[in-house]
């Protein structure tokens, strides 16, 4: 996409445009290593094609082809790429061709070159499954996990046997939330090969996507005693001991791992992981630094802006500077991170300039929070597999104009370098005044008594994300607190948990004329108009907290944004309430309970 493209149309307009689709964007997070194995153009399938191209009648095709081989053979893509298409120009129906111009563009990183050159391959060569199998591994790291398993399932009827073919069908179900679907999978293959340490590692990885990491820090341990040397069953041992509260130990398997050869989008991935784990550890400063490697062009999930501007660093001087900062990771990601923006003006200074591009359903309250920045939405497609943001609301001169550009997270590395650089400030975004009134009169027309907003779940179910939240069944000791009333914050659809509850006799009064998914500067106004909200960290909650109002938090011990704290610098008026061990959500409840009845004793007194 040409710049003079992307800065002049709108994002209505992009989003019409070949190729593009519209995505949302989601937090990054740490999760169990993919367990796909095996490489595009494996050096035994090289082999084999070697031998299949000595059975070809076109010997100036099929020297080019070898040498093509050869190439790949030693690393070198460029050139078995160039190869390949001087033979495709002699004879374009070449199925082994195709095939390694696919395995070229892909050992490149040119995703979608390398796609419709699999898709050509696997025409001319139907009963070669090691296309399939090698096409379903790029659909699977581009996110396409559904197509990858129709591939796998080729290459699986052809080799039934094949314990790598079974461990990436595994994954691919596994991925779809199909949990039991991946362990039948694997429960023949690791009868019929029980000391195959890759096969233990994917089932620890099934275990921990439904939630349970002790049990997969069981299955990892059996693939370490199995091969010592593994680094994706070191690295997911990490992830696990980092939710059962052990970041320091999980930090020392992360840097073991790490320490291996391995493709560099994994290493990236690693390096990500562990920037939560140096932040959970209070290792402010090294987690910033880490934390860098989403951006890395050869991250698997990176987001690429689309902005050609010099980037901001740490070292840049920004005063009198324009600059210009993009939102990133999900709705609440970019609420936390808006924490450094007013030391981001003040570096600035009054000459300075700040360009802030958001999620759309937050501009009128950034504009209102902070009215020397220009504030716009950013827009973020799908563009051949790969996630891109751009910024549609300026024009080819605005960027022009533009000194120095960041994602939004990325001066957290210069702002906040350690817990102790958080201010003490209760809140840096301005809720609407007006509407604070508004919501106030409103409320009093609930049921008598303190008026708590609840909120339960995220919206956002990728990976495992699950996890991180009670069922809400769970809630009930704080449900039954009396003289209190419950005020529903949770968008999204929950009428079954409300329904649930007035079936008990339990009543959590819904705030009319609100859209609590898309209203946000509303839902701003309302949380603080509220005595308090309550809930896990979801974007409501992080909108509360960010405009100051008190906020009581349910977060695991091993919360990287606690930052090795017991408390929450992000928003220094939470109280914090941490679950004694993973998953044990009835112990905190009780304590959440206990503290409610407790904080509001006396208006309960009075009412």
């Amino acid at each position: 996409m040409s710049r003079s493209l992307k800065s002049q149309v709108s994002a209505a307009a992009l989003s019409a445009q070949a190729g593009l689709t519209p995505v949302v964007g989601e937090a990054a997070a740490a999760r169990p290593v993919e367990g796909i194995v095996g490489q595009a153009g494996s050096p035994a399938a090289l082999a084999r094609m070697l031998d299949a191209l000595a059975e070809m009648k076109s010997a100036s095709v099929n020297g080019l082809l070898q040498q093509a081989v050869t190439a790949l053979q030693a690393d070198d893509f460029n050139t078995g790429g160039a190869l390949a298409i001087r033979g495709l120009e002699l004879d374009e129906q070449s199925g082994f061709g195709w095939y390694l111009l696919a395995i070229a563009r892909e050992r490149a990183g040119d995703f979608a070159s390398s796609v419709r050159a699999y898709e050509k391959a696997l025409m001319l060569l139907p009963d070669h499954a090691e296309v399939a199998n090698d096409m379903g591994r790029l659909a699977y790291r581009m996110g396409m996990k559904e197509t990858a398993e129709k591939l796998f399932g080729h290459f699986v009827a052809a080799h039934p046997e094949n314990t790598e073919a079974l461990n990436n069908m595994a994954c691919a179900v596994r991925d779809q939330g199909r949990y039991a679907e991946a362990i039948d999978i694997l429960r023949p293959a690791l009868m019929a090969h029980p000391a195959d340490a890759m096969l233990w590692n994917t089932l620890g990885s099934v275990l921990a996507e439904q939630g349970d990491p002790a049990a997969s820090a069981t299955f990892f341990d059996e693939a370490l005693r199995l091969q010592p040397d593994f680094p994706k069953a070191r690295y997911n041992r990490a992830t696990a001991r980092h939710l059962l509260s052990d970041a320091a130990g999980a930090l020392e398997d992360c840097n073991a791992a790490m320490a291996a050869p391995m493709p560099a989008d994994e290493q990236l991935m690693m390096r990500l992981a562990r920037s939560t784990m140096h932040l959970s550890l209070g290792h402010v400063a090294q987690g910033w630094d880490d934390y860098e490697a989403r951006r890395d062009p050869s991250f698997g999930d990176v987001t690429h802006f689309l902005v050609d501007r010099p980037m901001w660093t740490p070292e840049s001087d920004l005063h009198g500077k324009s600059l210009l900062l993009i939102g990133e990771q999900g709705l609440g990601d970019e609420l936390l991170f808006a924490n450094a923006i007013p030391d981001v003006l003040e570096a600035l200074g009054p000459d300075g300039r700040l360009t802030l591009s958001l999620e759309p359903r937050l501009i009128p309250l950034f504009a209102r929070s902070f009215p020397r920045a220009r504030v716009g939405a950013h827009a973020t497609f799908s563009v051949d597999g790969r996630t891109v943001r751009v910024v549609p609301f300026l024009e080819p001169e605005d960027l022009a104009a533009i000194d120095l550009w960041a994602p939004l997270a990325s001066p957290l590395r210069r702002f906040r370098s350690s817990a102790e650089a958080f201010p003490a400030r209760a809140g840096y975004l301005t809720a609407d005044p007006a509407r604070v009134a508004h919501w106030r009169s409103v409320l009093e027309t609930a049921p008598a008594g303190p008026k708590v907003g609840l909120l339960w779940k995220s919206m956002t179910s990728k990976g495992a994300r699950h996890r991180y939240f009670s069922p809400f069944e769970q809630w009930e000791p704080v449900l039954r607190v009396p003289g209190v009333t419950l005020v529903n914050l949770q968008y999204g659809d929950c009428e079954a948990e409300l329904a649930a509850a007035r079936a008990e006799g339990i009543d959590i009064w819904v705030p009319p004329g609100i859209d609590l998914k898309q209203d946000l500067d509303d839902v701003a106004a309302l949380t603080c108009a509220l005595d308090l909200t309550l809930g896990f960290s979801n974007a409501t909650l992080n909108l509360a907290g960010a405009c100051g109002a008190p906020v009581w938090l349910i977060t695991p011990k091993a919360g990287w944004t606690m930052l090795g704290t017991d408390a929450y610098p992000w928003y220094p008026q939470a109280r914090v309430f941490n679950p004694p061990a993973y998953g044990e959500w009835g112990a905190v409840m009780e304590e959440i309970a206990g503290a409610l009845a407790s904080a509001f004793g006396a208006e309960h007194k009075q009412t």
